[in-house]
């Protein structure tokens, strides 16, 4: 039995494992040589396989697929699905898998995005060289087509560098031609000026045109806060991983700081409503900041309104944009109900985060629990049809 089974789900993040040549192998060959892999030592621990560095990282993935055609990891992997994570987690890299995820967690789509490549395509995005980031956005987006494309449940995240304003309206019609379900862009500022920027206003149009939504995920940023609070004297905790290289306490608070930001400037200066169908998903950015910031903003557009005129012209309330428009998944240690009841039933999107740690075992019980006696119009929101308003035309075929 699916672990959901009483009700149709969707699933707005779920992610793939990307190897180390993955990018590598889906770049140009003028910038091949240019990319680096990632460091794995954190997800390889989890699998066994500890920290490769100064042994064949291929060699190690070559076992590690092996061992996902073994009997003893097929024969438990529908009762294991919600526990093993990271590369040792079913169809978390080889795509052929993936498709018996969705039947065993009981989910209707998955909308996919990478594991490793966010900080660095942002990263990369805010060098000199233009035909480097674009060039890695477009490696990345075949990527992500590819392995999608093994089941059309699988909906695949397309990345466009905001960067450059030709380029990214040449990007978004590239990846939409390319078969993205979403465009994936940063949520921090682009380099040199506003995302909501006029000059943009192309790749809004293309999406808006498309019916899919823009979404922003957690790790688009640089670092969230300065590196000086780690500095403390004290020992380094772990992490969620059991490492040092992932995000603690400390660094939680900040991660909606670039998303809170970034929309509420694109609210004020008028994208949405120059978009009106346009939708924005902001995925594991969390969602408890959201009642405070909406008030935040509906004070700013008090205290500011009679001396703007940006503000003066929007047709809406901050909020009311909000509920239109902007769709958030929550993490699942979230008080999910007590939200839901701050800001109405129609923004907050289930998600697993498959196969990382961070979205748990249990997704489904801990929401279900933080819901308590919400009706069932507000769960069936909250599961499927918040997702499928965000989603549009990228789920036409599957509901």
């Amino acid at each position: 039995m699916a672990y959901i089974a009483d009700r149709v789900v969707h699933d707005a993040d779920a992610h793939i494992m990307e190897t180390p040549n993955w990018l590598r192998d889906y770049a140009d060959p003028e910038i091949r040589a240019q990319i680096v892999g990632p460091s794995y030592a954190n997800e390889l621990a989890q699998t066994g396989d500890g920290d490769p560095e100064g042994r064949d990282i291929d060699a190690v993935f070559a076992r590690l697929a092996e061992r996902h055609r073994t009997s003893e990891f097929l024969d438990d992997e529908e009762a294991e699905v919600m526990m093993r994570k990271n590369f040792a987690a079913t169809g978390s890299f080889l795509a052929e898998d993936r498709p018996r995820v969705l039947d065993f967690i009981g989910v209707e789509s998955q909308l996919m995005f990478n594991t490793f490549h966010n900080s660095r395509l942002f990263e990369w995005e805010h060098r000199p060289d233009l035909d480097f980031a674009y060039g890695t956005a477009r490696a990345h987006n075949r990527g992500m087509v590819e392995f999608c494309s093994v089941d059309p449940r699988l909906l695949p995240t397309c990345y466009v560098p905001l960067v450059d304003f030709d380029r990214a309206d040449a990007m978004a019609r590239e990846a939409i031609e390319m078969g993205a379900a979403a465009l994936l862009v940063a949520s921090g500022c682009p380099a040199g000026h506003s995302p909501s920027h006029i000059a943009l206003d192309p790749v809004w149009r293309q999406a808006e045109e498309a019916g899919i939504p823009v979404v922003f995920h957690v790790g688009g940023t640089g670092d969230l806060i300065d590196p000086g609070y780690f500095n403390n004297g004290l020992p380094i905790p772990a992490d969620f991983h059991g490492g040092e290289e992932n995000f603690r306490s400390v660094d939680y608070m900040a991660i909606p700081f670039p998303p809170m930001q970034t929309l509420a400037t694109m609210i004020f200066d008028g994208v949405l409503d120059r978009f009106p169908t346009l939708k924005i998903g902001v995925i594991e950015q969390g969602c408890i900041w959201l009642p405070s910031w909406m008030k935040q903003m509906e004070s700013a557009m008090d205290a500011f309104a009679r001396h703007e005129e940006r503000l003066q012209k929007l047709s809406m309330r901050p909020s009311d944009f909000v509920e239109r428009q902007i769709r958030v998944t929550p993490y699942p240690t979230e008080d999910v109900g007590w939200v839901t009841e701050q800001i109405g039933p129609n923004v907050l999107l289930f998600n697993t985060d498959y196969p990382h740690v961070e979205g748990g075992r249990r997704p489904y019980e801990r929401f279900e629990k933080s819901l308590g006696d919400a009706s069932e119009e507000t769960r069936q929101r909250f599961y499927a049809d918040n997702y499928i308003d965000m989603m549009g035309s990228a789920v036409a075929a599957l509901v």
